[in-house]
């Protein structure tokens, strides 16, 4: 008889020959910053997470800094919104004040910034509308200000996600001619249009206000396409590819990370979190438990990063 439980005896045991491990090392921890003063405001769809002004945030960030995670993954959120979403390219807005003020007083973070417009235009999609939708092409003009702002203002990482086609080459080529060939792209490779962004759009204050981002985004029936997206991303230079969301799209990044030579990134989205909340409140699932296996799943996959509300949370379960 084969006896496979011989090396489950034990907690040691099942230690040492545990196939996947996290580690706080893992984790991207997403942060909302909204211009103002004195803003500290949970987000109720999103028990634990919060809005903050930057004169509120040092609390956060130095909890952030003493659990050892390395990057933490910024969202803007404006007073000044308009068509084009123009905020994102000012040299005085809140994403690049709040990229100088995190690298001048936190300075081991890691600093991506969250490459979009949904937060900062005046309708909620992600580019400039054009008979209803949202063209292509000249929002990739628009991109390219924003990454290059945010690069000037300290950033070390950008990650583009409006899914728009051609998105890599245009940010890839904007930072070379301007001398920031060194600064990595996390590509939303895979962004698919999915229904567990809902809190989020709480979060972020993004919700489009007509439509939806079905033109844009990936129908979450096509498994081939995500390929070919990824495909598109890795051959104009992006440094790492992301899969969004996660737990119901493992198998996709497993497929990305057997057929390409580069990081994956999973991003554990904000309905995922929100449900595993909500059903702890109520007492119905062991909360704990059950964000360490679903994280766990996701290494599992084959994420060798992961963006996550459970940051904290899971970086305290890790150094118990």
């Amino acid at each position: 008889m084969n006896r496979t439980r011989r090396l489950r005896k034990t907690h040691s045991l099942r230690n040492l020959v545990r196939e996947t491990k996290l580690q706080v090392e893992d984790f991207i921890y997403p942060l909302f910053i909204e211009e103002g003063k004195n803003i500290e405001t949970e987000i109720v769809s999103m028990p634990g997470i919060k809005r903050f002004s930057l004169d509120r945030i040092s609390k956060e960030l130095d909890e952030v800094v003493a659990l050892d995670i390395q990057a933490v993954l910024l969202f803007g959120i404006p007073t000044h919104k308009d068509a084009e979403g123009t905020e994102t390219w000012n040299e005085k807005g809140i994403m690049q004040e709040a990229i100088r003020f995190i690298k001048k007083n936190y300075p081991s973070l890691t600093v991506i910034t969250d490459v979009c417009f949904c937060e900062y235009t005046n309708h909620g999609h992600c580019g400039i509308i054009f008979d209803n939708d949202v063209d292509n092409d000249s929002t990739l003009t628009n991109i390219q200000k924003q990454v290059l702002s945010h690069v000037k203002a300290g950033a070390d990482m950008v990650a583009p996600s409006g899914m728009m086609d051609g998105t890599i080459e245009a940010i890839r080529s904007v930072l070379d001619e301007n001398n920031f060939v060194n600064t990595p792209i996390m590509a939303y490779s895979v962004k698919y249009a999915s229904a567990f962004y809902g809190p989020f759009r709480d979060a972020a204050d993004s919700a489009p206000a007509f439509g939806d981002r079905r033109t844009y985004q990936m129908d979450p029936a096509n498994r081939n396409e995500a390929l070919v997206e990824a495909t598109y991303d890795d051959m104009e230079g992006a440094d790492i590819l992301m899969v969004k969301p996660a737990l119901s799209y493992l198998d996709i990044i497993r497929d990305l990370k057997n057929s390409f030579d580069k990081p994956i990134a999973a991003y554990n989205v904000s309905g995922e979190y929100a449900m595993v909340k909500a059903a702890a409140a109520k007492g119905w699932i062991d909360g704990e438990r059950i964000m360490m296996e679903s994280l766990l799943s996701m290494k599992r996959a084959g994420a060798s990063l992961i963006i996550t509300y459970w940051a904290k949370d899971a970086a305290r379960v890790l150094k118990k």
